[in-house]
């Protein structure tokens, strides 16, 4: 991306850079997405699968219209064993898809081009962090939820670009919430929209593949039903995934520019990509670099005071 174009943006111009990125990128970020949460799908389908029909009602009293259900412990407690693991794996597989996701949104400001290898390398070297941010991320609306909501509302907002933060400036947990929120700060109305914005419409990708599935599996077996089921998830995490990390960072980025400049050289860095040939850094509010004199002959820092005079 052209540094000229690091400059504030209205909330329509920040969902259309997102957009304009994620088609830009499609092809890598989808492959990432579909190589991490593919299996995920499958390990769920095989699990619903493998769900014993003991759970099921197997008779129902004539008299009293009571259903019975054949209830076994251990069979039970497997199953939700086996439930809980691929729940714990999709996180995961959630965390990473984004992580890469972002890393192939992040290069596109410095036109880079990483490969789907690549972008999940970076994921995987920041899963625990992501993991840690995610606790804390969920700890903190859900007590948002328990004092009257409107807390958790704000926290949503506050923290909008807290993976941002994590993934390109390194800072962890409570350090990346707290980044976010001053940086949110004075813009939470508009960073607000953008996110809900962006999940609205990645809402209504996901509620149309759904609505696809309820078709094909309304009159069809549990194998079939199960297989539609993966298919959807892997579609659906696949197209909305990339478009929600990339208004995440497109936010981070304006945010950025708001309010401290922003250095791409100091970014490329951080992600592990080269800045454009011929290009340092954007407007940066830091001032001239001082030149260094002992004779006298040059003024102390730059600009210099009023009236000074050189010496001699």
């Amino acid at each position: 991306m052209d540094p000229a174009s690091l400059r504030p943006l209205a909330i329509g111009e920040i969902l259309d850079t997102a957009l304009t990125i994620y088609r830009q990128r499609a092809a890598t970020m989808i492959r990432a997405v579909v190589l991490v949460v593919a299996p995920v799908q499958v390990l769920s389908a095989i699990v619903d699968l493998s769900a014993p029909s003991d759970f099921a009602p197997t008779e129902t009293n004539v008299g009293t219209g009571v259903e019975t259900v054949d209830f076994e412990l251990s069979t039970f407690l497997g199953y939700l064993a086996a439930t809980l693991g691929v729940t714990l794996l999709g996180l995961i597989a959630s965390q990473l898809a984004t992580a890469a996701c972002l890393k192939s949104v992040s290069s596109a400001y410095l036109s880079g081009d990483p490969d789907w290898k690549e972008s999940l390398r970076f994921a995987r070297d920041h899963i625990w962090s992501l993991i840690w941010l995610s606790i804390l991320y969920f700890l903190g609306l859900a007590l948002g939820f328990l004092l009257c909501i409107a807390p958790a509302v704000y926290l949503y907002g506050a923290w909008a670009v807290a993976t941002p933060v994590l993934l390109i400036e390194g800072a962890r947990g409570r350090k990346a919430l707290g980044r976010s929120r001053r940086l949110v700060k004075g813009r939470w109305g508009p960073s607000f929209l953008v996110i809900v914005i962006g999940a609205i419409l990645g809402s209504i990708v996901q509620v149309a593949l759904g609505g696809l599935l309820l078709a094909v599996v309304s009159q069809s077996n549990n194998v079939v039903s199960a297989v539609a089921t993966a298919i959807a998830g892997t579609v659906g995490a696949a197209l909305v995934t990339p478009f929600t990390a990339a208004v995440g960072v497109v936010l981070y980025f304006d945010l950025r520019v708001r309010k401290e400049g922003f250095d791409l050289e100091l970014l490329a860095q951080r992600i592990g990509v080269d800045p454009p040939d011929g290009t340092t850094s954007s407007p940066s509010p830091l001032p001239p670099q001082r030149p260094s004199s002992d004779d006298g002959e040059q003024p102390p820092f730059w600009p210099p005071p009023p009236g000074w005079r050189p010496g001699g």
